[in-house]
């Protein structure tokens, strides 16, 4: 049986000649479909009626999002370049395509390619596929198909050695922002190579804290470039702004109704390259885990927190920031559930923020550690006391904690977290292992 595929190639020639080859030629691929341009390429994947795809590396507004959408459908992407077309093939590398041909390649390589493809992508399950799921190039490939090969200073986004730490908390303004500062300062600060980026859609202030410009280009822009193809590691380090000692900050959108430009498959594309950037990488997430948007459309519709979700799920460890007192509390625990039900498996590291006796009456460390154990199973790994002077001093220099108040409480105890983090040992305490499993 025939593999039932779709075509969007630009030039003609080649796209009749593949056509007019694999009708006549017992090749194992069937054209069901000669796609006029992407929209309606993307409306016929969605029918179920193709398993693959021909795309030509000048598809206009061919980008990841195209391509997860095609992934999600269970079409797989297969490149057509013209030969010795470098940037292009580059370009759909660093974007996520499974196989790259140049035009010049005979039916049969072609009509291989494309059966490996698809077959590549069924194995892997397309409908637990996610977004941005093509990060290298397919297992195998250069034995059936040859391609152009990439220039050494080329950057294709694939998994490096740097350390992604999510800080999430529930709505309520639990001091989410000012953990995630704070720990990427301790953590530059013990000489390890920390990026601090805000991913939060619903009110990013990261730039600000810092003393950044409001409209300073940041994730927005790395998303855009990621999207295109065309975003690598120096790229990604010219967006961020160097603070000096190893901190680095990618600033987040300077308005919320920016939300639409940080899809998920850009954002994993971004986490991608920012391992390979720093030992440690600090995103402030958005505080919100719903995901309406797939009720209320009976098409593929953007996704306000899928930037979220995509760096929860992309996270190797979790810290959970929760509220000192008791509404706060309230909250934490049940957003802590919802937090488990969108990564399963997580085993979040909690860190109880803004703690003083107040709030919570008698020994509020021992308070709060008994409520946690007894209504989440766990006891945080570390508590932040509340230090208003110290904080109001650092936001309103635009400095960050460690260099405008190095002795408050509040630094100390993030100090004792970051140490946390980078695996060393916490003087007087019984170091714990929180990862995720």
């Amino acid at each position: 049986m025939s593999l039932p595929i779709l075509t969007a190639v630009t030039n003609s020639v080649v796209e009749s000649g593949l056509v007019t080859a694999f009708d006549r030629r017992d090749l194992g691929v069937t054209v069901v479909r000669r796609c006029v341009d992407l929209p309606d390429l993307l409306a016929a994947a969605t029918t179920g009626a193709a398993r693959a795809a021909l795309v030509s590396a000048d598809l206009r507004r061919l980008d990841r999002e195209a391509l997860t959408r095609l992934a999600i459908a269970g079409v797989a992407a297969i490149g057509l370049i013209v030969p010795g077309d470098e940037d292009g093939e580059r370009r759909l590398r660093q974007l996520g395509v499974a196989a790259v041909i140049a035009t010049d390649s005979t039916a049969e390589v072609v009509a291989a390619a494309v059966v490996e493809a698809a077959r590549a992508l069924s194995d892997r399950g397309h409908a637990a596929l996610p977004a941005g799921a093509y990060s290298e190039p397919m297992a195998g490939f250069a034995a059936v198909a040859p391609v152009v090969p990439v220039p050494e200073a080329a950057d294709l986004p694939e998994l490096g050695a740097g350390r992604v730490i999510a800080v999430w908390g529930p709505t309520g303004a639990p001091g989410r922002t000012t953990v995630a500062l704070c720990l990427a300062a301790e953590l530059a600060g013990m000489g390890m190579s920390t990026l601090l980026i805000d991913a939060d859609v619903y009110g990013g202030s990261i730039g600000q804290l810092v003393g950044l410009l409001e409209e300073a280009p940041g994730l927005a822009a790395a998303a855009r470039s990621a999207n295109q193809g065309t975003l690598d590691v120096p790229r990604l380090a010219v967006l961020c702004r160097d603070l000096g000692g190893g901190l680095r900050v990618l600033p987040g959108i300077a308005r919320p109704a920016r939300w639409p430009e940080l899809r998920p498959a850009s954002i994993d594309a971004v986490l991608a390259l920012a391992r390979r950037l720093a030992s440690f990488v600090v995103v402030d997430c958005g505080f919100c885990l719903e995901m309406d948007e797939e009720l209320s459309f009976d098409t593929a519709a953007p996704r306000r927190n899928g930037a979220t979700h995509a760096v929860l799920g992309s996270a190797d460890t979790i810290l959970a920031v929760a509220s000192a007192e008791p509404v706060g509390l309230v909250r934490f625990v049940r957003g802590l559930s919802d937090l488990r039900e969108v990564v399963p498996g997580t085993d979040p590291w909690i860190v109880v923020n803004r703690l003083r006796g107040s709030a919570v009456g008698g020994d509020a460390r021992r308070e709060v550690s008994r409520a946690m154990v007894r209504h989440v199973g766990s006891e945080p790994v570390a508590l932040v006391p509340m230090d208003t002077a110290a904080m109001d001093t650092a936001q309103a220099a635009g400095q960050l904690l460690r260099d405008a108040a190095p002795q408050s409480p509040a630094r100390l105890a993030i100090g004792e977290l970051a140490a946390r983090v980078a695996g060393r040992p916490v003087r007087g305490r019984r170091r714990r292992s929180a990862t995720r499993r």
